[in-house]
């Protein structure tokens, strides 16, 4: 993979290298590729938990409900 940065943005890594932060510049572009998945998916947890707390009145959680849960994350719809 190749891409181009601008000047400042190659001497802002180097810096961070340079000061010890990351052992070289693929290391940095990584945490940096690390950071953001993990933002991504507290954004979509984040969503997940408010679309449930919209979603309604819950029900209580019997072997029934579990069974069905179960199946339908399987794929099975019955």
């Amino acid at each position: 993979m190749s891409f181009a940065l601008p000047e400042s943005m190659r001497e802002y890594i180097d810096a961070r290298v340079r000061d010890g932060d990351y052992g070289n510049t693929s290391e940095y572009l990584r945490e940096l590729i690390r950071r953001d998945q993990e933002q991504q998916a507290v954004a979509r947890l984040r969503t997940l938990i408010a679309d449930g707390l919209a979603s309604g009145d819950g029900r209580p959680v019997t072997d029934d409900v579990v069974a069905d849960l179960r199946a339908r994350a399987l794929g099975d719809d019955g």
